[in-house]
Order: structure tokens, then sequence, then C-alpha cells
């Protein structure tokens, strides 16, 4: 059973129906520690140590955020600019992560064709996501593909409703290791391996 670290991020949390729904969702899951950034930090003194500690005690860290900016929330950035230091996370001596997992969970309001090389944004949710996959890569991480929740702005209750339960299942198969390497490495979205 494989120990999930959600570090959820919004600052915005009263005003997401979906993040909120998906937040609700994932504090059920058993093995899953749901850590809320902005709830845990409101004046963005992030405690380093603290942190370490709990990303130790975790093989699979989640990034749950909205996309903003084609990025993360503020206190998620800072988050990773404090934690993950030089000679810890990552350099010759920073092995303190190696052989975990990183992946993100986001929500947007634009559609998947809009996030397409023809589409309004023109690069892909993975092409924007790259500096996340290297920062995993630098901490001697695996980065998994993401879950993604497009539409979020249009979304009726059964979209929300549809997109929580998929990212249960998704958890529930992260925590009891139910997704092959191969499998992982053949989507583009994590929800693919639901849906």
């Amino acid at each position: 059973m494989a120990k999930v670290l959600i570090l959820f991020a919004h600052p915005r949390y009263e005003n997401s129906l979906v993040q909120q729904h998906l937040s609700t969702v994932a504090q059920k899951v058993s093995g899953v520690t749901f850590h809320d950034l902005y709830e845990f930090y409101p004046d963005f003194d992030v405690q380093i140590k603290y942190e370490q500690d709990l990303l130790i005690g975790h093989d699979i860290i989640i990034l749950q955020h909205p996309f903003y900016w084609y990025s993360c929330p503020p206190l998620l950035k800072q988050w990773i600019d404090l934690v993950l230091e030089h000679g810890w996370a990552y350099g010759r001596a920073g092995k303190a992560l190696a052989g975990k997992i990183m992946m993100n969970a986001v929500s947007t309001g634009g559609s998947q064709a809009a996030y397409q090389p023809d589409g309004f944004n023109r690069f892909t949710i993975g092409q924007f996501l790259a500096p996340f996959d290297q920062t995993a890569r630098l901490c001697n991480m695996a980065y998994y593909p993401p879950f993604v929740v497009h539409g979020t702005h249009r979304a009726a209750t059964r979209d929300i409703e549809n997109a929580g339960e998929s990212y249960r299942l998704l958890l529930e198969g992260i925590v009891a290791g139910k997704f092959s390497d191969e499998a992982i490495r053949n989507v583009t979205y994590l929800n693919e391996l639901i849906n």
C-alpha cells in the first residue's frame, strides 16, 4: 500500500465547486494524507522541516491545484522554492526524495481542445507542466502524467460528481498499486486509467 500525500493549494477555495468536491473526495480515501497549504500557512510562513518530514513519510506526492496562469498558485510555488532544498532534495548529497513519485491534479476552465498545439492556449497541459516534471526529476523522483478536470467554468453538477468519482477511483488505485508503470507511461492524463 502506497502512502499518498496531497499538497492542496487554492487561494480562493470557497469559489471553486470543482476543487471543493475533489478535496472532499480525496480526504475520504484511506491511505491519503490531505494537506491544505493555504489553511495551514495563511501567512505564507512555510515550516520547512515539518514539510520535509511529511514528504519523507509518503511515497507519492500529488500537487492538487487550479491551473493558475498556466502554473500553480503562489503558495505552492513558494512551498517548492523553500522545501525542496539543495543538499536535501537535490544536489550531490540531496537524495531524501529518491524513488518517490510526484504528479499534479489540476482543474482548468479551458477545454481539452483549448490545450492543444492548434488550440487557444497553443500548448498541452503536459507541456505547461514541464517545470514540475523537471523538478521531480531533479529531486530523483519519477513524474506521473497529471489528473486533469477540464471545463470547470461550465461544469454541471453531474460533471463535478463524475470528476470526483474518477479522482476517488484513481487515488484508491494508486494507494493499492493497481496501475502498472507501463500503463501510466502510455497515457496523457491519468484520468484515462479510469475512464
